[in-house]
């Protein structure tokens, strides 16, 4: 079967960090191809079976009126010998527009008429018809380039058939992330924050886990959460969905949610061929399974 990702995002997101690390993975890729040459791209590798496994990055520079015509092209590839995934990365406006004036690079799209805030807004709009039909969205407002590598090896390259789950913690007064699909509030739950002994460590420590074990409370929310995602999680499968980003937040990301996502990744781990943990508040780690 053939192995296709397609890569796209606005510019500065990091579509050619994220074509590099396939490449090194011995992906088949190339940045920047017209739309209407994929189709005859995808049909000739498949045929000559020069490989199992390509990436192709799309971006504003096509042309517009092929953009719009994402979805038709998209239908054309579909069939029984070809995975299609396609993954979206993004980040918030004020931080494309930091890491442009740092590199002094132009964007694309940009010229006299057009500054650079608004190039970007106008690149969003291009890409809308890509954007709402990916399967994974990555935020990369927050990610250095070894963080983004790691997560595009660990989460597009390595995926195996079926659904990609990936449990993430984080901290409500940061912020939820944008690109989670479903989210579960836990600031209810008894805060370690409030015990002296506790404080300093996290949801990974066993004092932690060993307090929240004995709440109740807890104990309830964790089951009632694997109840609700063994139920619901084989819909999403059947639905053909290739991703799910389950985030879990609390006050600080520090104790309640960063537990109960470890926890949860271990449970769905024993189910799953393909699941992964994220702690967004503390140093981003990325465990495969």
């Amino acid at each position: 079967m053939l192995k296709l990702i397609i890569i796209s995002g606005r510019s500065g997101s990091g579509k050619s960090t994220a074509l590099h690390v396939l490449e090194d993975m011995g992906f088949y890729c190339i940045d920047n191809l017209p739309l209407s040459l994929l189709p005859p791209l995808v049909n000739g590798i498949a045929e000559s079976g020069s490989t199992d496994k390509i990436s192709v990055g799309i971006d504003a520079r096509n042309i517009s009126t092929d953009l719009q015509k994402f979805p038709e092209i998209l239908q054309t590839l579909d069939g029984e010998n070809l995975d299609r995934q396609i993954v979206y990365l993004d980040s918030a406006s004020p931080s494309l527009v930091k890491r442009f004036s740092e590199t002094r690079r132009k964007h694309p799209l940009s010229n006299q008429e057009m500054g650079l805030r608004e190039a970007l807004e106008y690149e969003k709009q291009l890409l809308e018809p890509i954007s709402t039909l990916a399967d994974l969205n990555i935020d990369t407002t927050s990610l250095t380039l070894h963080q983004l590598r790691d997560l595009i090896r660990s989460r597009v390259a390595q995926q195996s058939f079926g659904l990609a789950l990936l449990f993430e913690s984080f901290a409500y007064k940061n912020g939820v992330p944008v690109d989670a699909d479903l989210v579960f509030d836990v600031r209810c739950l008894p805060n370690p924050h409030w015990k002296d002994s506790l404080r300093s460590q996290t949801g990974l420590d066993q004092d932690v886990v060993e307090f929240l074990e004995s709440q109740s409370d807890c104990v309830s929310m964790y089951e009632d959460i694997v109840s609700y995602l063994e139920t619901w999680l084989p819909k999403f499968e059947e639905n053909n969905r290739s991703y799910i980003t389950i985030a879990l937040g609390c006050t600080g990301g520090q104790h309640r949610s960063v537990y109960l996502s470890q926890k949860l990744y271990q449970h769905f781990s024993s189910q799953w061929d393909s699941v992964q943990v994220q702690h967004r508040e503390l140093t981003l780690s990325v465990v495969d399974r």
